[in-house]
C-alpha cells in the first residue's frame, strides 16, 4: 500500500469545500448581471433571445461536460500515487480534447444554431437576437473547455483557492466586461457576449500562465502517454456516462415542471419560485461533493482504504449538517422569501403550502451530492449512471401514481424519492466498489 502524503481531516475537507462553495455561488450572479444589462434595453425581444441562446449553450456544453470531472478524479488519482508525469499528462489529454471539441463546435456552429432555434422555436425577433449573441459566443468554446481543464487540475491537486481565484476571475471579469461593454458603451447583447468570450481567455490565458511553470518541477509525459489510447477511451467513457446522468437529471426536472403545469398556473409559479431554493442548497451540496471528488480520488489512487473511507465519512458529516442547516432556514425564512420575490398572493399562499417539502430535498439530496462527488472522484462513472436509471424510474413511477391521487404534494414526494433514491444506491453499493479496489 502507497503511505498518502496526507491525512483526512475536517480542516481538509473544509480548505476545499469553502472555496469551491464561494466559487460556484458568483455563476448565478453572472446570469443575473447579463440579465440585468439586457433589460434595461426595455426590449422583451432582447431578453428571450438572450434566454435561448442560454439553453442553447447548456445543452451544447453539456456534451462536453466531462472535462472539469474527469480531470479532477484522474489528477487526484495520480496524486495518490505520487506520479506527477500522469499528472501533467491528465491535463494536457483534457485540455488538447476541450480543444478540439471547442473548434469542432465553432465549425458546427450554424448547424448547432439552426437546431437549436428549430427545438425552442422563438418568435423571429427573439431568434435574430439569439443569433447575434451564439455567433459571438461560440468563440468562447475552446478557451471555455480549456478553463475546465484549469480547474479540473487544481482541485485534483486539491488547491481549493486556486480553483476559487480561477472562477472569482473568468465571472468578475464577465460581470464587468458585460457591464461595461453592453450598458456602458451600449452595445447590448454583443456586449454581453464578447464579455464572455474576452472572459474565458483571460481565464485561460492567465490560469495557464499559473499552472504551466509549475510543470517545470516535474517529468514531462511523452506524447504517446498523453495521446494512450486507453487512457483517451477512460476519458470518453466517463463522458458518455455523465452525460447520460445529466440528462437524466434535467429530464426530472422537466417532467416535475410538465405535472406542475397540469395541476395550473398558481402551481407552476409555486414550484418555479420554490426550485430556487432547491438550486441554492445545491450550490452549497456542490461544494461538500468537490471535497469528496478529491479526497477519495487521490485516496483511490493511493490505495489507502482508511483514507478513503475516512474521506466517505467526514464529507457525508459536513453534507448532512449542513442540508439540516439548509432545512431549518428555509423553513425559519422561506415564507419572507417568498413574499420578497413575488407579490402575487395566489402564488405566495400555494408556494408556502409546499415550503416544507421543498426544505425536506436538502436533506434527501444530501447523500445523493456527496455520493456523486465521490463516485465522479474515483471515475466510477458507469455505476453512478446505473444509480440514477434505476432512481430516474423510480420517480417516474411515484410521479405517475401519485401526482394524479395527491396533487402537488405527490409531485414533490416524487422528487424528494428521487433525490433519496440515488444517494442510497450509491451507496448501498459502495461497499462492492471498495471490496473492488481495495482487496
Amino acid at each position: 500500500m502507497t503511505e498518502m502524503p496526507y491525512r483526512v481531516t475536517h480542516r481538509l475537507v473544509l480548505s476545499i469545500a469553502i472555496p469551491m462553495t464561494i466559487g460556484f455561488v458568483t455563476t448565478p450572479l453572472l446570469g443575473l448581471t447579463d440579465t440585468a444589462v439586457i433589460g434595461q434595453t426595455g426590449r422583451a425581444a432582447d431578453l428571450a433571445g438572450l434566454g435561448v441562446a442560454a439553453v442553447i449553450f447548456d445543452l451544447v456544453f453539456s456534451l462536453i461536460s466531462f472535462i472539469r470531472t474527469s480531470t479532477t478524479a484522474f489528477v487526484a488519482q495520480a496524486l495518490g500515487r505520487r506520479d506527477e508525469t500522469e499528472q501533467q499528462a491528465v491535463f494536457w489529454r483534457a485540455s488538447l480534447s476541450g480543444l478540439i471539441g471547442g473548434i469542432a463546435i465553432i465549425l458546427l456552429g450554424s448547424v448547432i444554431l439552426y437546431l437549436g432555434l428549430r427545438l425552442i422555436a422563438p418568435e423571429p425577433a427573439a431568434a435574430a437576437v439569439a443569433s447575434t449573441y451564439f455567433y459571438i459566443r461560440v468563440l468562447s468554446s475552446p478557451f471555455r473547455f480549456v478553463n475546465d481543464a484549469l480547474l479540473g487540475y487544481v482541485l485534483g491537486r486539491g488547491h481549493g483557492n486556486w480553483a476559487l481565484g480561477l472562477q472569482i476571475l473568468i465571472n468578475g471579469t464577465n460581470i464587468a466586461l458585460s457591464v461595461l461593454l453592453g450598458l456602458t458603451l451600449e452595445w447590448g447583447v454583443s456586449g454581453v457576449a464578447w464579455g464572455t468570450v474576452l472572459a474565458e481567455l483571460t481565464g485561460a490565458l492567465v490560469g495557464l500562465a499559473v499552472v504551466i511553470p509549475g510543470f517545470r518541477r516535474m517529468a514531462n509525459p511523452a506524447l504517446a502517454q498523453i495521446f494512450e489510447r486507453t487512457k483517451l477511451l477512460a476519458l470518453f467513457a466517463i463522458n458518455r456516462d455523465i452525460m447520460i446522468r445529466s440528462l437524466l437529471l434535467v429530464g426530472s426536472f422537466a417532467l416535475m415542471t410538465r405535472a406542475g403545469a397540469q395541476l395550473g398556473t398558481d402551481i407552476l409559479a409555486a414550484n418555479a419560485l420554490l426550485m430556487n431554493f432547491f438550486m441554492i442548497a445545491a450550490f452549497f451540496l456542490d461544494g461538500m461533493a468537490a471535497a469528496a471528488e478529491q479526497i477519495a480520488g487521490r485516496a483511490v489512487g493511493a490505495l489507502d482504504r482508511p483514507s478513503f473511507g475516512d474521506a466517505v465519512r467526514l464529507t457525508l458529516v459536513w453534507s448532512l449538517g449542513l442540508s439540516a442547516l439548509l432545512a431549518v432556514a428555509f423553513l425559519a425564512l422561506g415564507d419572507d422569501v417568498i413574499a420578497f420575490l413575488t407579490t402575487a398572493e395566489h402564488v405566495r399562499a400555494v408556494a408556502g403550502t409546499y415550503l416544507p417539502w421543498m426544505a425536506l430535498t436538502a436533506l434527501t439530496g444530501a447523500l445523493a451530492f456527496q455520493m456523486d462527488g465521490v463516485f465522479m472522484g474515483t471515475a466510477w462513472s458507469a455505476e453512478m449512471r446505473n444509480m440514477m436509471i434505476l432512481s430516474f424510474i423510480a420517480f417516474c413511477a411515484v410521479l405517475w401514481f401519485a401526482a394524479p391521487i395527491w396533487g402537488n404534494h405527490g409531485v414533490w414526494a416524487a422528487l424528494n424519492l428521487f433525490l433519496a433514491a440515488r444517494g442510497l444506491t450509491l451507496a448501498a453499493i459502495l461497499p462492492w466498489k471498495m471490496r473492488q479496489i481495495f482487496p
